[in-house]
C-alpha cells in the first residue's frame, strides 16, 4: 500500500480503526488504565490482509500513546511482535513488558 490509510481513534468503541469503505474496519482494540494503555486485539479482515493495515494501526496507536504520555501493555501478539522488533518504540513499554519481551 503506497498511501497511508486514515487511522482514527474511536474512543466510544475503545479502538483505533481504518474504515475500509466496504462496511468493514481494520481495528486495534485497547483499554485505558490510569497512565497505561493495554492493546488487546488487532483485526484486519481477511480480504484486506497484506496491505500494511495492521502496521498502520500499530504505528498510529503507538504515536497516540507517546503523545498522551501513556505506557504500553502489548497484550495483542501483533503489538508485542512489532514492539520487540522496533527499538524506537520500546521506551513506551512498561518495565514488566520490557522484561517479558526481553528488551531490557
Amino acid at each position: 500500500m503506497t498511501d497511508q490509510p486514515a487511522v482514527r481513534d474511536n474512543t466510544d468503541k475503545h479502538r483505533f480503526e481504518i474504515d475500509l469503505g466496504d462496511g468493514d474496519f481494520a481495528i486495534a482494540e485497547y483499554r485505558l488504565h490510569g497512565d497505561d494503555i493495554l492493546f488487546t486485539h488487532t483485526l484486519v479482515p481477511e480480504t484486506h490482509e497484506g496491505q500494511g493495515l495492521g502496521t498502520a494501526l500499530i504505528k498510529a496507536a503507538l504515536a497516540s500513546a507517546r503523545k498522551r504520555g501513556l505506557k504500553v501493555h502489548p497484550h495483542c501478539k501483533f503489538f508485542a511482535a512489532y514492539m520487540k522488533e522496533h527499538a524506537d518504540v520500546q521506551d513506551l513499554l512498561t518495565p514488566e513488558w520490557r522484561a517479558k519481551l526481553g528488551v531490557e
